[in-house]
C-alpha cells in the first residue's frame, strides 16, 4: 500500500497561513536589510553627508583636526605611561638593590653568630703554653753536657740507635752553647717520629 503524503502537506499549509507568511516574509527582507548595513536609517553615516562641496571639505577638515588632536592625546598618555614605567623599573632595581645587600648583611651577621669566637694574641700564648709538654728538668737533661736521663721503658736495646742520635745532637747543642738550630730541631723530630 502506497501512502501519499503531498495533500497531507497540502492540508498544514492551509492551516498554518499565518505562520508561512511570516516565515516567507523573513526569507523576502533579510537580504534586503543586510545591504543596508545596519549604520542608521541610510546605511554608512547615518544621513550625515554635506550639502555642498564647502561643507564637506569643512567636515573633512574638521575631521582631520579632531584626529591629530586624538593622535597628540593618545602620544601625551604614550608618554606618561613610558614614563610610569620608567620610574617603576627604577623603584624595581633600586628594591632588588636593597635587598640584596640586606640579604647579605643577614647571612653575615648569622655567619659570625654561629663562628665560635676569636681568641686574643694573649690567649692564644696562655693556651699554647697550658697544652704543650712540661720541660724537662736539669736532673732529665743536664743543661751542660747535654746527657738525657732516659725513663726504664726507654732503656730498652730497641731503642738504642734512637738514643745515640738524640744523645749527639743534644750534646752539639750544650757544646755550641746556642739555642737549637732549625735543622737540629728537625733532626730531632725526624729522630722521635
Amino acid at each position: 500500500m502506497k501512502i501519499r503524503t503531498w495533500p497531507l502537506t497540502l492540508s498544514l499549509l492551509k492551516e498554518h497561513r499565518f505562520l508561512c507568511g511570516i516565515f516567507c516574509w523573513i526569507l523576502l527582507v533579510l537580504p534586503v536589510a543586510a545591504q543596508m548595513g545596519g549604520m542608521g536609517r541610510r546605511g554608512w553615516g547615518g544621513g550625515n553627508f554635506a550639502s555642498t562641496a564647502q561643507q564637506g571639505a569643512d567636515y573633512g577638515m574638521a575631521s582631520m583636526m579632531k584626529a591629530q588632536g586624538y593622535q597628540n592625546l593618545q602620544n601625551s598618555e604614550a608618554a606618561k605611561n613610558l614614563q610610569s614605567a620608567q620610574s617603576m623599573q627604577i623603584d624595581n632595581r633600586k628594591k632588588w638593590t636593597e635587598t640584596y645587600f640586606d640579604m647579605r648583611k643577614t647571612n653575615r651577621q648569622a655567619r659570625a653568630d654561629e663562628a665560635p669566637s676569636r681568641i686574643s694574641h694573649e690567649d692564644a700564648i696562655r693556651l699554647a703554653k697550658s697544652v704543650a709538654p712540661p720541660r724537662l728538668s736539669s736532673t732529665q737533661l743536664d743543661p751542660v753536657t747535654g746527657h738525657i736521663q732516659y725513663p726504664l721503658v726507654l732503656q730498652d736495646s730497641i731503642f738504642t740507635p734512637y738514643r745515640s742520635e738524640l744523645d749527639s745532637l743534644f750534646a752539639g747543642r750544650a757544646s755550641s752553647g746556642s739555642g737549637l738550630q732549625l735543622k737540629d730541631f728537625q733532626a730531632i723530630r725526624k729522630t722521635v717520629t
